[in-house]
């Protein structure tokens, strides 16, 4: 086959720029893996393209089938190589075990059957315009193979192009378009084109579109500091120019023109050090601004997305506080309009069950005439369950109050011994009867205090009617002391009784709780009253809290309330 003068140009120009650059990058930086891989990149892609050149100059077919089989060869290193580089350019991707393994054992067994035998290229036969080749068992997953690691490389690459900064992307995209030209035209003439046609004819427009790819790597290279290789550039230029004028000095004819090239050539070196001195400042100084550049992109964008994120809290919080607002209004109107009824209810109850136990008792007192016992016995029994339910619905309406915020206190100087007095007399009976001793130990001199009366006595009388109620052997004692160390006045009921569990005491106090003795001794109780002593005692600023030892081991409630002048 006759050569023409302009492919001959055209491979010596693809062979100088690649092999060029392959020398600058490598010398960059040997140990980096991108460098590296780039490097070997070029070079089988140098090798692939100059057998096939080299493949049509000897008559010989065999000369020329061997030289195609080592570009078939270079090929599929390009491919490989191209696609481990798009795992450390230009940010460092992780490689699975196996497909590492599945790439480097495709790789040798596709290589050594290529080169030992006729399993990718068979032959190569005479034509007219030179030869083509007859290829084996192998070849076209040996095309499979080669494209698939192309296109896994451009997967590779195009991830990481949003990712990258603006040079990068510049440097990227520059090289990535002299891949895409060279591996489209290579498909489309050597692989399609070929397998319509039946002719090897047009490969080599395949083979020469490499100039693409060897340029637009060159302009990302030198123009935007692909590979860092402008300070390298410079020292090799700087080394050159050093040389030519050292061997100026050499052979300098005369001692005045040996001179004249030593005063210059020593004027080169001072120029030469301040150049190469200035590159890599520049140098320096332009990495520093990319990694500034850099910094403030990655703060931007975490600072974009950090207030994004608040927005998105605060709105969240402003729908959560609004949605809290109107729930909070809801259960306030229902809360209202719970206690209106309740309070509505209790009053309506009320009246008609006092008027009831009014005449409940007129009847008992035989103010409307004579009655048998046993007519007394129930009228008794109705009249106790008549007052049982007034106390009830007292206390409903208690609850009521205290919740709507509108019970009434009203403070006087009281001595609390008189209260406790008053309530050991209302129940000692109850207690006799029951066989419990009921006793009130208080000291001699008067505890007075500024309180609410009557809400002071009935806390008192709750907690010792209680106490009668859930205790069935020995008996309860009220006591009262003044502790001038804490400034309170303390209150303490204790009994004998059924005790409480630590889980009972912490509920006590709740409304509606009631213990395990309340529901075995005295089923009636609605659990109200400790809640209703609980917020009377607090109306005062004081405290009430209970202890017991555990189950049959009895309880003590111990109130505090701090002592007021008034």
């Amino acid at each position: 086959m006759i050569l023409g003068l302009w492919e001959i140009i055209l491979v010596f120009l693809i062979s100088a720029i690649g092999s060029s650059l392959a020398i600058l990058v490598y010398i960059k930086n040997p140990k980096e893996s991108a460098n590296r891989f780039f490097t070997l990149l070029v070079c089988s892609f140098l090798i692939w393209i100059l057998t096939a050149f080299l493949s049509e100059i000897p008559k010989n077919l065999k000369y020329s089938l061997f030289l195609s089989r080592i570009a078939y060869t270079g090929a599929l290193l390009s491919a490989v190589f191209l696609f481990y580089f798009s795992f450390y350019f230009p940010r460092k991707k992780v490689l699975k075990r196996e497909i590492n393994y599945l790439i480097i054992g495709t790789s040798l067994i596709l290589t050594l059957a290529n080169l030992g035998s006729g399993l990718i290229v068979k032959d190569a036969v005479p034509v007219s315009w030179g030869f083509n080749l007859v290829f084996g068992k192998l070849y076209f997953p040996y095309l499979i193979f080669c494209i698939f690691v192309v296109f896994y490389a451009f997967k590779n690459f195009l991830s990481d192009f949003k990712k990258v900064t603006k040079l990068e992307r510049l440097q990227l995209g520059y090289l990535l378009l002299g891949l895409l030209i060279f591996t489209a035209t290579s498909i489309i003439v050597n692989v399609i084109i070929r397998s319509i046609t039946g002719s090897d004819i047009y490969y080599r427009i395949g083979n020469y579109s490499g100039i693409f790819l060897v340029g637009l790597s060159g302009i990302a290279i030198l123009k935007y500091h692909l590979f860092e290789v402008r300070v390298i550039l410079t020292e090799l230029l700087v080394g050159l120019m050093g040389i030519i004028l050292f061997l100026q000095i050499i052979f300098a004819q005369n001692l005045q023109w040996r001179i004249s090239s030593f005063s210059t050539f020593l004027l080169f070196l001072i120029f030469a050090f301040y150049l190469v001195k200035s590159v890599h400042e520049e140098e320096r100084r332009r990495e520093e601004a990319e990694k500034l550049a850099q910094k403030e992109r990655e703060i931007a964008e975490k600072y974009q997305v950090l207030t994004i994120r608040l927005m998105a809290v605060e709105r969240s919080l402003r729908e959560i506080a609004e949605r809290e607002r109107i729930l909070r209004e809801s259960a306030e109107k229902l809360s209202q309009a719970k206690t209106e009824f309740i309070a509505l209810v209790s009053h309506q109850l009320r009246t008609p069950l006092t008027i009831i136990s009014g005449y409940l008792s007129m009847i008992l007192d035989e103010d409307y005439g004579e009655i048998s016992q046993k007519l007394k016995e129930i009228i008794k029994k109705i009249l106790q369950s008549t007052q049982r339910l007034i106390r009830l619905v007292n206390s409903i309406l208690d609850v009521s109050k205290i919740e709507a915020g509108e019970m009434e206190v009203n403070f006087e100087r009281v001595d609390l011994r008189e209260i406790a007095r008053e309530v050991v007399d209302e129940l000692k009976m109850k207690a006799k009867e029951k066989n419990l001793y009921l006793e009130l130990k208080e000291p001699k001199e008067k505890i007075e205090n500024f309180v609410d009366k009557e809400k002071i006595k009935e806390v008192l009388f709750n907690l010792v009617d209680n106490a009668i109620k859930y205790t069935q052997e020995g008996g309860i004692t009220l006591s009262l002391k003044r502790i001038v160390e804490k400034n309170v006045d303390q209150i303490c009921v204790k009994d004998t009784g059924e005790g409480l569990t630590k889980e009972e005491r912490e509920k006590i106090f709740e409304r509606f709780s009631r213990g395990r003795a309340g529901l075995k001794f005295w089923t009636e109780g609605a659990g109200l009253g400790l809640f209703i002593s609980k917020s009377f005692v607090e109306m005062h600023g004081g405290k009430i809290w209970v202890e017991s030892e555990g189950k049959g081991k009895g309880s003590t409630f111990y109130i505090e309330l701090p002592i007021k002048e008034k």
